[in-house]
């Protein structure tokens, strides 16, 4: 009974084989179908299409078209032209050369910035000299490149930091 069983199933394996392929045969014809009859419609309608165009390209002329190009173009042109004449400034007062303009403006303020470094007075170089050892400058003096403020500075930034977190406080 069970080598009955198995000679069974392989024949129906062998039948669903078949009948799997029968159907993909079936389907691949369904598809060539209804590809045939998309292809048609399209023929058709690239068939009307095309009439339709020359139905419309009866009544044109190429050289009119062209002509009528030129029309267009030139009249453009004109309107182009127009604009641009009316958007530009009017020439009014517009004879000095603006180089030269800013050149002499340029000499102004150079001349000014002399005048102004002639009236500038240096201070004059103290006449004692330096202690040869730092560690003699007052706290309050230059010491390594480094400035040092003096107590009383450093009480008066104290003291308006107070009166700031006091204000702060009272708001």
């Amino acid at each position: 009974a069970a080598l009955q069983a198995l000679k069974r199933k392989k024949r129906y394996e062998k039948q669903l084989s078949q009948i799997d392929g029968t159907l993909s045969t079936i389907e691949f014809q369904r598809e060539a179908l209804e590809n045939s009859h998309t292809n048609t419609e399209v023929l058709r309608n690239m068939g009307y299409a095309a009439q339709a165009m020359k139905k419309v390209h009866e009544n044109m002329d190429l050289n009119k078209i062209d002509d009528l190009m030129q029309d267009i173009t030139e009249q453009q042109d004109v309107a182009q032209e127009i604009s641009d004449a009316i958007s530009n400034r009017a020439a009014f007062g517009d004879e000095f050369d603006e180089d030269e303009l800013m050149a002499e403006l340029e000499e102004l303020e150079q001349e000014e910035l002399n005048k102004g470094m002639r009236d500038v007075r240096l201070p004059s170089v103290p006449s004692t000299s330096l202690p040869s050892h730092p560690g003699k400058l007052p706290a309050c003096h230059f010491t390594f490149l480094m400035i040092k403020p003096c107590s009383s500075t450093r009480k008066r930034v104290e003291d308006e930091d107070e009166m700031k977190k006091l204000a702060a406080w009272a708001s």
